[in-house]
């Protein structure tokens, strides 16, 4: 496992190289033409999706893996008191430089979900962890402390990508290689996440799985829509059992 060591030498579920490719990038995080388009393209339907399975409004929100703070923010817009963590500082300076002219309030910390779980579990009503899982070493480790984050009852929200031939044809060669959508080497193919194998990840941590729903996204059209199989990208919705 490529990981790091955390104060008391205990395995962090961290590859320190996605955490540096994401450094690197930190600065573009917020140019909607440039590194992260698809993902400014997305962010506004995966929203939509979240506000219609929960109300946001003052609800206690941890966004995991918040990298530069899109999703964090529009969170925050819709009322939600967000707290977005990342292993990325860079990424995390970034997400408070462009917070102080919103007038938006998020609580940004550079820290893992299993070691904010082991500080704050059940703190949270709703946990989001989208665009993260298919960057760390042990996903299935950082499913089981997004559940240790959500409160009984709550929900917990995921997207990933599916791995299969279609996505490596569509989300690595052409997004990263021939369109150049993305930095080649944003994603590896062996750590891509199969639906059943999310979904399984899920109940072993106790979460019921409520809804897995596809994303498709035109980048020449620059639209996107949510719902149908997880052919390529997709979105998990799942509670907490009280």
């Amino acid at each position: 496992m490529n990981a790091t060591a955390d104060r008391n030498s205990r395995p962090l579920n961290l590859d320190q190289a996605e955490a540096e490719k994401f450094n690197a990038q930190a600065a573009r995080w917020w140019d909607p033409e440039g590194d992260f388009k698809p993902l400014h393209d997305i962010n506004g339907p995966r929203v939509e999706y979240i506000v219609e399975r929960v109300s946001l409004p003052d609800s206690q929100v941890v966004d995991v893996g918040c990298g530069g703070g899109i999703l964090s923010e529009s969170l925050a817009a819709q009322g939600a008191r967000v707290t977005g963590i990342d292993a990325a500082g860079k990424a995390l300076a970034v997400a408070r430089m462009h917070l102080a002219g919103t007038g938006l309030e998020v609580d940004y910390r550079q820290i893992t979900a299993e070691e904010l779980a082991a500080e704050q579990a059940e703190a949270f009503d709703i946990v989001c962890c989208l665009e993260l899982l298919e960057h760390v070493p042990d996903p299935a480790s950082t499913v089981a402390a997004c559940a240790a984050l959500c409160r009984p009852g709550g929900d917990v929200f995921f997207s990933t990508i599916n791995r299969s031939a279609r996505s490596w044809a569509m989300a690595i060669a052409g997004a990263e290689y021939v369109l150049g959508l993305l930095p080649r080497g944003t994603h590896r193919y062996d750590r891509l996440i199969r639906p059943a194998e999310l979904a399984a990840a899920c109940r072993d941590a106790g979460l019921e799985v409520r809804d897995i729903s596809g994303i498709s996204y035109n980048p020449f059209s620059r639209t996107v829509r949510v719902g149908g199989k997880p052919a390529v990208n997709y979105l998990l919705h799942a509670t907490r059992p009280e």
